[in-house]
Formats: structure tokens, C-alpha cells, sequence
């Protein structure tokens, strides 16, 4: 995602696609997800500078409602994000559910401090998608002058006036905008519309704060508290936004174990299933398992007979023996479908996206944690691993391995 000044852009590689923030708010505003968009250029329709127009399209199709529920993130902390130079901050506060709250003040007589507010995502429809985007005239005149809005008409936005204007300059916009005649009301406002509520700018910074954080990906349960918000901001708070929902989810996927709890299974447990002997048994204590997932432990002391040489003045446990300490946790959980496991060898088959995020070091406990991608099937197994020290993800693998009956020498 990346921001322009009076709009959202996305990007991938080469490609990007313009203005998507009204239609991501309509996305968002109706609680819709699973969405396919196309369009055959590179920016998104302004329309009349609103969502209504993508609200009630979106409401004449055809909503399918799906089995699996929705994927909702839920905050353990506030998260906030501000611009000291600009005088502006966002915050997203915990909640029960998903609420904006927004303040606007442009610090002109036409155009001052305004709040709106979002209470349940339901009132999107009725009282915020129906607000539409707003400019100042210098801005416009800026936006002739460099030739950008050649395809604009004043039905796009609210144009506020913050200055004495000639009449001379109002022909010219009228002469511009192919219309008979154009006046400042005394609102402050050129005559091309009525404002649909009196905070309707601050409605539509509220609307733009809603398409711009649906680039989260998830649906927030929240309450979002903007003060003078604008793309540049809102693309920057979704971002930190999205940073701090992975850590917060690989925090809730770290084990909550109970070390003083007894193991599944000890070290001679082990023994009794894994073929592996010192100094190449890299598992001590199997601490839970079920039909589809697996969590092993390993202590890593300074006895470690790879430590002699990886590396002495600097001791580090080799990746690829991480990855043989997860693969025997994962051997264990397969062989325990077999009535016989000590008559089984394990082997890999293949190992993929294998990834090492931290130094394990002499004193680390190592906790694996793998799961089962499929059901195994003629004693083949596929998992994702990933391993702990603390709450901090060290490694992490997806391991394909196979159990195979030893061969009798008689």
C-alpha cells in the first residue's frame, strides 16, 4: 500500500490502481470480506467523491454469507501513531467492537473544528457513506493549473471558500466546469451542492479512515480515535497497525506451558520410540500431543558436543540440527500411530521454507510446536513446525517426512 496526497494507492511490482479508499470503505462499511474487484484502468472511479454510489451496488449483488467465521483482531494494548509536525494522532483503543471517533479543524472560518463518530459499523450505510469528499478553492485552482483534473466536475466535492473571490475568477471556474454559473454561498461554499449533514466533512475523514484501515486486512474490533487524520496518516497507522497485529498473533501462538507440569514423556519414554542416540538424540521431554500437533522440548547446555567446534569462542547451535530436533518431536507424533514404533525409522523427504530468526544459544529452552498440514497417509507426514525460546520464534520449517518398518537381517 502507499499514499498520495489526496488519495490511497496500491501497489504490486509495477502495477498500481488509484483512489480505492471509498470503495474499501464500502467494502468495510457493509462488513463484507472475500471480495473480487476488477477494473479496466488505473483508477478507481471518484463518482460524486463518496461511497454511496459502491454501497449500493455492492448491496444489489448477490451476498453470499460463508461457513467460517470471521477473522476478527482483538487488541491487548493501545496502539497509537502521530505526526508532531502536522498535530495529528491516531489511536486504536481495545473494544468490544469496532467504532471511530474523529476530529477535523482546518483552522478557517468556512471550514473549523468538527467530531463524528461511528458507534456500530451498521450505521455505515445510512449516516457515513453518503459524505462526500471535500477542497479548499486554492487547492482546486492548483489542480487546473497543473492539469490534473481533466476529467473533474464540481458534483466530485464540497469546495469551500476561504478568501474573498472576483467575480472574474468565478466566470473561469464556470467556463472550466462547463456551467452556466458559479457563486459562494454563505456557508462559504461555490453553489454545485448541498451538504447532506452539517459535520459532513468530518463524516467523510471518518469514511476515508475506514476504507484506508481496511488495508489491514482484518476486521478490528476497536475504537479508532483520529484527530486531523489524512491518507499520509491513516496508510501509516494501518501499517504500524499491521505490524503490531503479528506480533501480538505470534505472541498467542507461543505454547502457555506449565514447565513444572510432568511430560507426556520423558527422556526414556523417548528412547523406547526414537531410534536416536547420544549425541544425535536432540528432543528431551514431549510436553503435549494430540491426533494433530505435537510439543517437544530441548535443553541447550554448553555440553552439547557441536559446541566444540560451532564455535568455540562464539557457541551457536546449528541450524540444521534445530530443524533435526524439531523433525524427532514431529517423529514421535507419527510414530505414535503405529502399535509398534521401536520396529519404524523415520526418514525426510523434503524440507521447505525453513527459516531462522534467532541464534540459539548454551541455556536456551528450546519449545517445538508442529502441527499436521494434512492427515497422514501411508505413514507420510506433513507439518509446520515452529520453534520457541521464551515467546520469541526462532526457527521456524515445514517438514515432509515417512515412517518405514525396519528390515530384519534374518
Amino acid at each position: 500500500m502507499a499514499d498520495t496526497n489526496r488519495g490511497t494507492t496500491l501497489k504490486k511490482g509495477d502495477a498500481s490502481i488509484s483512489t480505492v479508499e471509498h470503495v474499501l470503505a464500502a467494502l468495510a462499511g457493509l462488513d463484507l470480506d472475500n471480495v473480487m474487484i476488477e477494473t479496466n484502468g488505473p483508477e478507481i472511479p471518484i463518482l460524486d467523491g463518496s461511497s454511496r454510489f459502491f454501497v449500493d451496488k455492492l448491496l444489489e449483488a448477490e451476498i453470499e454469507e460463508q461457513e467460517k467465521e470471521k477473522d476478527y483482531v482483538e487488541l491487548s494494548k493501545v496502539i497509537s501513531w502521530t505526526d508532531k509536525e502536522n498535530d495529528v494522532e491516531l489511536l486504536a483503543v481495545p473494544s468490544d467492537r469496532f467504532r471511530v471517533s474523529v476530529m477535523i479543524d482546518f483552522n478557517t472560518k468556512v471550514l473549523n473544528t468538527q467530531h463524528a463518530k461511528l458507534d456500530k459499523i451498521e450505521e455505515f450505510k445510512d449516516e457515513i457513506a453518503s459524505s462526500r469528499t471535500f477542497v479548499f478553492l486554492h487547492e482546486l485552482e492548483q489542480l487546473i493549473q497543473y492539469n490534473l483534473i481533466k476529467g473533474g466536475d464540481l458534483s466530485n466535492a464540497i469546495v469551500f471558500v476561504n478568501r474573498i473571490i472576483a467575480q472574474e475568477e468565478l466566470d473561469r471556474l464556470a467556463q472550466f466546469f462547463n456551467k452556466p454559473k458559479v457563486e459562494v454561498l454563505e456557508e462559504g461554499i461555490l453553489n454545485n451542492l448541498e451538504l447532506y449533514h452539517q459535520n459532513e466533512p468530518a463524516r467523510h475523514k471518518l469514511l476515508d479512515v475506514i476504507g484506508d484501515l481496511a488495508l489491514i486486512g482484518h476486521p478490528l474490533k476497536a475504537h479508532i480515535i483520529a484527530s486531523k487524520p489524512g491518507h499520509t496518516a491513516n496508510v501509516n497507522f494501518a501499517k504500524k497497525l499491521r505490524e503490531e497485529i503479528k506480533k501480538e498473533r505470534r505472541k498467542k501462538q507461543v505454547p502457555k506451558l506449565d514447565l513444572n507440569k510432568p511430560p507426556l514423556y520423558d527422556i526414556n519414554a523417548i528412547k523406547r520410540i526414537l531410534p536416536h542416540r547420544s549425541p544425535f538424540l536432540l528432543v528431551d521431554k514431549i510436553l503435549e500431543m494430540s491426533d494433530d500437533y505435537v510439543i517437544g522440548m530441548k535443553n541447550v547446555t554448553m555440553n552439547e558436543s557441536f559446541f566444540v567446534g560451532h564455535f568455540p569462542d562464539e557457541p551457536v547451535m546449528p541450524g540444521v540440527l534445530q530443524v533435526e530436533s524439531m523433525a524427532q518431536a514431529g517423529g514421535i507424533l507419527v510414530l505414535n500411530t503405529v502399535p509398534d514404533p521401536e520396529n519404524y525409522v523415520t526418514y525426510f523427504i523434503k524440507i521447505e521454507d525453513a527459516k531462522f530468526r534467532r541464534k540459539v544459544v548454551p541455556g536456551d529452552v528450546l519449545v517445538f510446536k508442529l502441527d499436521l498440514i494434512a492427515p497422514i497417509r501411508r505413514g507420510i507426514s506433513h507439518m509446520k513446525g515452529h520453534a520457541y525460546v521464551g515467546d520469541k520464534l526462532v526457527m521456524e520449517a515445514s517438514l515432509m517426512a515417512q515412517i518405514v518398518k525396519k528390515q530384519n537381517d534374518a
